[in-house]
């Protein structure tokens, strides 16, 4: 085992944070009016009042950006952990299907599923983890059937108060990201190199995103709307319609 100090660390987050904040750019410039009217319902939306074109819109576009956020965020957050977990046990990025990192520690070899947060699956999601759990053992075991190999979900955030599912463990918050470094202040300490350079990126994002929530009015405004009020029934068929 093997120390990090913050300092490494925070020059993992400063060279890689820009590529969170790119990837949230990228992403609303890329997105397409129709295509996300075509996702959402729109049923609610009336049912919400919603009256303004730019409400609307908005409405759109924060649920879009919410879960867009989680998702991107969570790549870069177990690429964090992969790098804290190889500098203090030799980990490294899995080969086998859905296991994101792999290390040893006091002889028992650890198959790890990162994740952002505890709630982050429906059964069959988790049933498919542990499926995946099941053929990574069995890789690993080939050519040596003693190997002891514990599974892990580890949980970039939360808490989780039955830790031992059966079949694999499940660590959160606090309790991850010590197993993965052997630092119990460690969920503390990575919270100040997150925000580097935030301020400057939310800028960059928020111009980029008023440009889009202007264009998307505009043709919003243009393709749903009559005599300045939105066409119910023209954007139902649209988004529902045969």
């Amino acid at each position: 085992m093997n120390e990090i100090n913050l300092e490494k660390i925070t020059e993992y987050v400063n060279r890689n944070i820009a590529k969170f904040h790119n990837s949230k750019i990228e992403s609303i410039k890329r997105l397409k009016l129709n295509e996300v009217l075509k996702r959402k319902n729109p049923y609610l939306f009336k049912a919400k009042n919603v009256l303004a074109a730019n409400d609307l819109i908005e409405i759109l576009l924060e649920a879009y950006l919410s879960s867009q956020e989680e998702t991107i965020f969570g790549d870069f957050l177990e690429g964090l952990a992969i790098f804290i977990c190889s500098e203090v046990y030799n980990g490294k990025k899995s080969s086998a299907e859905g296991i994101d990192l792999e290390f040893e520690k006091e002889g028992i070899i650890y198959i790890v599923s990162i994740k952002s947060g505890p709630n982050w699956g429906k059964s069959s999601q988790i049933n498919k983890m542990r499926d995946n759990f099941i053929k990574a053992k069995k890789i690993l075991r080939k050519g040596n059937s003693k190997l002891n190999i514990v599974a892990v979900n580890g949980c970039c955030y939360g808490k989780e108060k039955i830790t031992d599912k059966g079949d694999y463990f499940k660590y959160c918050g606090q309790e991850f990201w010590n197993f993965i470094s052997g630092n119990n202040r460690l969920y503390l300490d990575i919270i100040e190199p997150l925000g580097f350079e935030s301020k400057k990126r939310n800028e960059e994002f928020q111009e980029a995103y008023s440009e889009v929530i202007n264009t998307f009015t505009a043709e919003f405004l243009s393709d749903f709307c009559t005599k300045g009020k939105i066409d119910w029934e023209k954007l139902v068929r649209f988004n529902s319609g045969m």
